[in-house]
Formats: C-alpha cells, structure tokens, sequence
C-alpha cells in the first residue's frame, strides 16, 4: 500500500505510443519518468492509457494518482501544416508563432539532435499538445518524421539505407523547389538526371531557395554572390544536403523521371514549363516567355 503513495516525477505534458500497457510503461521509463513493471500491471487493473500527447497537470504527485491521469488525462492539441517544399527555417518560424514558443530555443534544439542540416521533416498536418516544451517538440517531429521515410524508402525501395535515401531525398527537394506543379515532378527529374549524366552543372535557382532565402527571387547577383555548395550554378552535382523538406510525390518522382533527353527548361506565360534539349531552343523558348 505504501508503494502506491510513492511519489512519481514526471513531465507535465507525456507521450503515450500506441501499443500495450507495459509499452507505454517502457516509453515513460525512457523519458525519465520513475516507473517499473509493476506499475504496467497496476495500470492494467484501472483501465488503458491513453494514447498520444496527454496533460498529466503537475509534475509530482503519489503513483496512484498519476497511473490514474494516464487513464483519464487528454491533452489539448493544436494543428499545424508542413508544407512540401518549405525550409525548416521557415517552419520554426511558423512553430514559434502559432504555438508561442521561442524560436531560438527550438533551433538550439534542432541542431543539438537533427542528423542533417535540413530536409528532416517530412510535411504533413500534426497535432501539437498546449504547453509542450520546444526541445520535446524538436524530438516528436524529428521521431515521427524518421519513421516514415524508413516508411517511404521500405514502400518505394523494398530497404533502406541512410546514404541511399539521402541522395533520393536531395534530388527530390530539389525538384520540390523547381517544379511548376506535381505534374511537373518527374519532367524536372529527368532534366535532373540528363544533366548530371553530362557532367554539366544543374544550374537551377531553387537550390538557392534554402533555409531563409526559401521564398526570395535568385538574382544574378545573388548567384555571384552565394558561395554556398547549394549553388549549382558553380558546383557540379546535387547539394550536399537537401534544399527542403519534401513530399512524398516529390520522392516519387526522383525515383521516377520521365524518359528524356531535355536539358533546359523556362517557366512559360502561362505558368507551366517548357523543356528542350538544345540551348539554342532553350533560348527561343526564354524570349518567348518575355514577349
């Protein structure tokens, strides 16, 4: 009887994945929490856990009341959008101000546990628990966005492997950044493709949409100016990194280009672009735009 009324440490606001009771308990144990296996088989005797970001109130209490929140307690929640093709700059900033918190804190942390520069997340709608601290935070969307391209890559490749799937993701952000619509994924793809086949440069402004620059116009000072090896007008290949966060149409269509032999295209007037595979047509098709 003494051990219910122990006292339990904890987070005010939890995670709970889905799956058995003494998952649940394994989960709390690795966030900290001062749980054992006895406590999955109190727990079972009062009901199942809740599932998902749940508001336990206070961070101490006696064992009996917190199994017991972790069958009553629900956390509010609010939803925020990825969008394919953003910068994580841009979606810190956007986390920042539509959940009150700080954006150099959720920055310090995604640089303290993010394995790449960018391209880490992967766009979708998520539900975010009120009170949720910016490096827990950092760590969900880190987390859950891990599963799905281990997911994505299982799905389109039948394996994964970290430096396959990083190049795939590359390719993919840029042609996140440079097609006119998902229709147009795969015809950039094989621009892609043919031009690093040639040894030439990709030569494309979306690469230099990364981080903050992510919705300003290139200019030609700018790609002086840049000295960045997301440039592609002075660098060969791909970027070392993704330029974005990308989608999963976007994936597909890395993997998948159009069969082709363009090398050059210009957005058009009416928004949509035009391929070619000769320069001189190329350039046509640029004072055709402008007309």
């Amino acid at each position: 009887m003494t051990y219910l009324f122990s006292t339990v440490t904890s987070p005010k606001i939890v995670y709970i994945p889905q799956g058995s009771v003494f998952k649940s308990i394994a989960h709390l144990q690795n966030e900290g929490v001062n749980l054992y296996k006895i406590d999955g088989l109190i727990l079972r005797l009062m009901g199942k856990p809740q599932q998902g970001w749940i508001d336990i109130k206070e961070k101490s209490m006696t064992r009996l009341e917190y199994l017991y929140r972790l069958t009553t307690a629900k956390a509010a929640t609010r939803e925020i959008t990825l969008i394919p093709g953003e910068t994580t700059v841009v979606f810190l900033d956007q986390l920042a101000k539509e959940l009150d918190l700080t954006n150099i804190k959720l920055m310090s942390s995604y640089k303290k546990h993010a394995p790449l520069p960018e391209g880490n997340f992967v766009p979708d709608t998520y539900s975010i628990p009120n009170g949720i601290s910016e490096e827990n935070l950092i760590v969900y969307l880190l987390d859950t966005s891990k599963e799905r391209m281990k997911s994505w890559s299982l799905e389109m490749l039948g394996s994964y492997n970290k430096e396959k799937w990083l190049q795939i993701v590359t390719k993919a952000s840029v042609i996140q950044k440079e097609a006119a619509s998902e229709a147009d994924m795969p015809f950039v793809s094989s621009v892609i493709d043919n031009r690093l086949k040639k040894e030439m440069r990709l030569q494309m402004d979306g690469t230099l949409n990364y981080g903050e620059y992510s919705h300003q116009v290139v200019t030609a000072k700018r790609i002086r100016m840049d000295k960045t090896p997301y440039n592609t007008y002075k660098h060969k290949g791909l970027p070392d990194y993704p330029v974005c966060n990308v989608g999963k149409i976007a994936l597909n269509a890395a993997l998948h280009p159009v069969r082709s032999d363009y090398l050059y295209f210009v957005r058009g007037k009416n928004g949509e672009h035009v391929y070619s595979s000769y320069f001189s047509t190329h350039h046509q098709n640029i004072v055709n735009a402008t007309k």
